[in-house]
């Protein structure tokens, strides 16, 4: 009995990655950081303390913060009131959600119906 070639289903998930760790995300935000970096340390390592070492594990130290704000998430625990209302959410969702608060002049809107109470 002859039979054809058979499809073994796989994971294939994190084969549109770049470097593998690297999700689309990840990467526009590790790369903005190390334009950042750049910018912020060179100026101080070259001119103030005369050593190009300095700038780039400064520049390499930012970039590590953008990858972290781009692919880890806030864990989910009941220990603190921040990781209670958050957890499981991306780092970066917090800081666009905490700036588009801060944007709208810190504005909370809320519906308020008249409790029973009042009426009687």
């Amino acid at each position: 009995m002859a039979g054809g070639p058979y499809n073994i289903p796989r994971n294939t998930k994190g084969e549109g990655k770049f470097l593998y760790i690297f999700s689309p995300k990840a990467l526009l935000y590790t790369g903005i950081a190390l334009i950042i970096g750049y910018v912020l340390t060179y100026p101080f390592a070259k001119w103030i303390f005369n050593n190009g070492k300095i700038s780039f594990f400064g520049t390499v130290g930012i970039g590590a913060i953008g990858y972290v704000i781009s692919s880890f998430k806030i864990p989910d625990s009941n220990n603190f009131e921040i990781t209670r209302k958050a957890g499981g959410e991306y780092i970066d969702q917090i800081i666009l959600r905490y700036l588009r608060f801060k944007k709208k002049k810190n504005k909370i809107y809320t519906f308020y119906t008249e409790d029973k109470k009042d009426e009687q």
